[in-house]
C-alpha cells in the first residue's frame, strides 16, 4: 500500500462562499469547490459574514471569526465535511438567535 506525499502543503489564496457552494483558490492555481451545505454555518450565515473570512498562518485554514468557524485545507483536499454535533450546532444557532 503506497502513501501520498504531498510535494508541498496546500495553501488557500482567495475564498468565496456563495448560496451553494464554497470555493477556494489556492496558492498553486488550483480552485476546489464544495457544497456550502458540509458546512453548516456557512449555510446559515449572512452574506456580510460569508464575506468576513481570513487566512490563517500562509493559508493553512481560513476563519470566520463572525461564525466561529474554522476549516484546514488539507481536511478540505481530503474531503472532510464539518464535524460539528447536531447539538453544538443547535447551540450555536439559538445564541445567535435565529434559529
Amino acid at each position: 500500500m503506497s502513501t501520498l506525499t504531498l510535494e508541498r502543503e496546500p495553501l488557500a489564496a482567495n475564498v468565496v462562499v456563495s448560496r451553494d457552494s464554497l470555493t477556494v483558490e489556492l496558492a498553486d492555481g488550483r480552485s476546489l469547490s464544495v457544497p456550502v451545505a458540509w458546512y453548516p454555518r456557512l449555510a446559515k450565515a449572512t452574506e456580510a459574514e460569508c464575506a468576513n473570512w481570513r487566512l490563517l498562518g500562509d493559508g493553512y485554514a481560513i476563519e470566520w471569526p463572525d461564525l466561529d468557524e474554522h476549516i484546514g485545507i488539507a481536511g478540505l483536499l481530503a474531503g472532510r465535511r464539518s464535524g460539528e454535533s447536531l447539538a453544538s450546532f443547535q447551540r450555536w444557532i439559538a445564541s445567535r438567535g435565529n434559529g
